[in-house]
């Protein structure tokens, strides 16, 4: 198993997946986000959805805010629906998919 560079916890379970950035050939290398899985109904990816707070300078106030990223889940995490977690930016895995979940931290 490889470091990552990020305190992240590594997964106890291995696998063999070559876009598995602890057991494979991916690098993360740019933003990490935190959110919680969504969806989790495609092969090897998950829905992660973020929520956030925009200011709007007319009203002054702030505006909820959600926004859905894709994310591949290697075998070894295993994200399931429900599921908070961190996902690091990688490159390009797919039109969609530029992220990869690094770390499951709870379910609801």
């Amino acid at each position: 198993m490889k470091n990552v560079g990020l305190q992240v916890k590594p997964p106890s379970r291995s696998c063999n997946d070559p876009r598995c950035p602890f057991h494979g050939h991916l690098s993360v290398r740019g933003r990490v986000l935190r959110g919680t899985v969504v969806g989790d109904k495609m092969k090897d990816t998950v829905v992660v959805s973020r929520d956030y707070t925009q200011y709007v300078p007319r009203f002054k106030r702030f505006m909820r805010r959600r926004s859905h990223i894709l994310a591949h889940n290697p075998p070894c995490i295993g994200a399931k629906s429900g599921d908070v977690v961190v996902v690091g930016e990688c490159r390009p895995l797919s039109k969609a998919t530029s992220f990869v979940v690094i770390e499951r931290i709870g379910g609801t």
